[in-house]
């Protein structure tokens, strides 16, 4: 709903960058390409790099969630029930796979969709898929077999009966039925609604239960569907533990790491835990691109739903990929041109290191490389080990904040391409563009009798009829902001920008001594200048001060926490060591799946469409919640106030985003861990690559699908001006 537009952060800075590009010298080293008069040879396969190490968790979240994984799962799943519509912020049903669908409530307030589903969809190999499948990818993702061999189960609380069913208080999930090989229905509890983003509660992708669990089979008898045994004259369960086991985590064959057969345009034919290769799925009918596209003209806003009475125009085209092959591997920002000149990359997603970035734009005059920025949805952060003692209390937490100079560091890192950020927030949030005033209120007209019914009228917010309603309506969101956010820093920017005064030391110390930080290693007074750490007794045990961080084994952030957050530290009382550590390892200790070693770990996030915080800092104990919450936060005011923001009526925008900011305000205060940046995302291409939009898409495996290798299309000449431009005006692009 925000999405058709020039990213505007940090805008002046870009511009300038970009304005400087076609007069910068020729890079040592690099040489200009000569002409060939032969016919031009493109590549036989797209060769893919990204700043992270695939980890190799390509089936689900379920074993893990790095950004990297994130990508191939949607290169190589596909035909989800619903699709991120992204001009207008909100799922809806995709009609490649649901041809007609049908809302019920019952008495009581639960909701069942019956969906028809498409006849003419196929699994990589050939398989139809029908209803079945669509029933066994929800049933595995919330079975306890799965947790069992280390995974974390899809806490499926919303669809009816499943509390009763994960605890085998009844055989079947009554919640879910198929009704025939191509109907399918859900329904979700009405005491769980209602949930904002309701149509996403339908997400689910269809998984081919002949690979993932041979012998089994999906049942409905009436009841509910339920996995069983396909020989039904077998009476051991073949659906197991021991089995999923070999299917889904075998290292060689496993379908986490290698699945064979999968629904996406693509399909994975190689990896070596490095380097994944791809070759087009044949079966692969293609994805459904539904872009609105909407005038904001008049009051009419992002938010508007009646393409007669809000000037909509729909953008509705199946999409099936023509570049046969993809290879996808991690890129090393030190190399990075060095790889583009080579061949080694044809395209490079998500470059986030300043250095790196300004080095490849300077270098686009002689290697003709393309670029695309857009701000990131996620953030970079510090997480902790919530529950050891050494961070467990807020004032530890708060303490290191205010030792850390957020703004040098971000400036450091992303050299002027991030910005910092207060709360469990990114730069490209939508609720974020609406609280900043960066996109239009969700504020339309009624201009006609047909929409005077409940449905329109009772979200006032939304829908006005009057220009005092209208003018009544901007007032209250004009009212909201992030003002109440603590701005975490050792200096303070905004009245002293030269950063004379350390005003965060004084703060950290105060805060430290409130909590009884006193002591030193011997358990006498902590004297400043002398002892070297502080410590305090807590359940008879004398805790030192004295923490370890794991970050991204060469990554550049440890380039500036020395001068920028060590040294600080040391001030007020608290060592820190920092544990470079291999991505893989550095993400299996932050899912938990190997024990924690550290007090603290750097690491950055991309959100899901839908963000739950709710689940990430979950406090209930029961139903496997905290197997989510990877920093085992412990605060009830957090966790409910996400709770609270989830349970807003679906439409209603002012007031989930006024529980955003509520639930923002409660996690400034107690930090589960300390916010740092959210920035700015760049790809490059070379100038072979066209029709690659990566601004229009959520990844890059969806905006790829577009693309092929060949000449640019040549461009309409423009008029010339009668008047020359005079030679001292500068233009900056918005």
């Amino acid at each position: 709903m925000m999405m058709n537009r020039m990213k505007k952060y940090l805008s002046l800075l870009l511009a300038l960058v970009l304005l400087t590009t076609s007069s910068l010298a020729m890079l040592p080293g690099i040489a200009l390409a000569e002409e060939e008069e032969e016919e031009k040879v493109y590549p036989d396969e797209l060769r893919v790099g990204h700043p992270t190490i695939t980890k190799g968790d390509f089936f689900t979240e379920m074993f893990g969630n790095d950004t990297a994984d994130i990508d191939v799962r949607a290169l190589i799943h596909g035909y989800n029930l619903v699709n991120w519509d992204q001009n207008q912020g909100v799922y809806i049903i995709d009609e490649t796979v649901v041809t007609e669908v049908q809302v019920v409530d019952d008495e009581v307030g639960n909701r069942t969709y019956y969906m028809a589903l498409a006849e003419d969809l196929y699994y990589s190999d050939g398989t139809p898929i029908t209803a079945w499948d669509y029933a066994f990818s929800m049933l595995l993702m919330m079975a306890p077999e799965i947790e069992e061999i280390g995974g974390k189960i899809y806490r499926a609380e919303h669809i009816l009966g499943y509390k009763e069913y994960i605890n085998k208080e009844f055989p079947s999930l009554t919640g879910l039925e198929v009704i025939s090989d191509h109907q399918l229905a859900i329904t979700l509890d009405h005491e769980f609604l209602p949930y904002f983003f309701e149509t996403g509660l339908l997400l689910c992708v269809p998984y081919p239960i002949y690979v993932i669990a041979p012998g089994c089979k999906v049942y409905d008898d009436g009841f509910g569907c339920y996995i069983g045994n396909e020989d039904q004259s077998i009476e051991e369960p073949i659906f197991t533990a021991e089995l999923l086991r070999k299917t889904i985590l075998d290292p060689d064959t496993g379908y986490n790491s290698h699945p064979s057969v999968s629904s996406g345009p693509y399909v994975l034919v190689d990896y070596d835990y490095e380097t994944a290769h791809f070759v087009r799925n044949e079966y692969f009918k293609g994805a459904w691109v539904n872009n609105t596209l909407i005038e904001n003209e008049g009051h009419n806003s992002m938010d508007a739903e009646d393409p007669d009475v809000n000037g909509h125009m729909t953008e509705e085209r199946i999409v099936i990929p023509t570049i046969e092959k993809i290879s996808f591997t991690v890129a090393d920002n030190d190399t990075m041109l060095e790889d583009f000149q080579n061949g080694k990359f044809h395209l490079v997603n998500k470059v986030v290191y300043g250095p790196t970035i300004l080095e490849l734009m300077q270098s686009q005059e002689e290697t003709g490389l393309q670029f695309e920025n857009y701000p990131r949805i996620g953030l970079a952060f510090f997480t902790f080990t919530y529950d050891w003692p050494t961070v467990h209390e807020k004032e530890v937490r708060q303490a290191m904040a205010w030792c850390m100079d957020r703004h040098q560091l971000t400036e450091d890192y992303c050299s002027g391409f991030g910005l910092v950020v207060d709360g469990y927030y990114g730069i490209e949030q939508w609720e974020y563009l609406l609280v900043t005033h960066q996109i239009d209120f969700p504020i339309n007209f009624l201009d006609d009798e047909e929409h005077d019914d409940e449905d329109y009228t009772r979200f006032r917010n939304r829908y006005v009829r009057t220009d005092e309603e209208y003018d009544q309506a901007v007032a209250a969101w004009e009212m909201l902001s992030l003002d109440n956010l603590v701005d975490y820093n050792v200096y303070d920017m905004e009245n002293d920008p030269e950063r004379t005064t350390k005003i965060g030391i004084d703060k950290a110390k105060a805060l430290l001594n409130s909590a009884k930080w006193t002591l030193n290693r011997n358990g006498e007074p902590y004297q400043e200048g002398v002892d070297d750490v502080r410590c305090k007794m807590i359940d008879g045990e004398l805790v030192a001060l004295d923490l370890t961080m794991m970050y991204p084994e060469g990554n550049h952030i440890v380039d500036t926490l020395q001068e920028n957050f060590i040294d600080n530290l040391n001030e007020v009382g608290i060592q820190l060591t920092l544990v470079p550590t291999p991505m893989e390892d550095l993400l299996k200790s932050y899912y938990r799946e190997t024990e924690r070693t550290t007090d603290l770990i750097y690491l950055a996030t991309n959100f899901h469409v839908i963000v739950d915080p709710s689940i990430t800092y979950s406090t209930d104990k029961t139903a496997n919640h905290l197997i989510w919450n990877n920093t085992y936060s412990d605060d009830e005011d957090l966790y409910w106030r996400a709770v609270n923001m989830r349970k807003t009526e679906p439409g209603d925008i002012f007031d989930y985003v006024t529980k955003w900011i509520s639930f923002q305000e409660r996690y400034n205060e107690v930090l589960p861990t300390i916010p740092l940046y959210s920035n700015i995302y760049f790809d490059f291409w070379i100038p072979e690559l066209q029709n690659y939009y990566i601004t229009a898409h959520v990844t890059w495996s969806q905006a790829i699908l577009d693309s092929y290798f060949g000449e640019a299309p040549e461009e309409p000449e423009e008029e010339e001006d009668d008047e020359e431009d005079d030679d001292d005006d500068f233009f900056f692009d918005d």
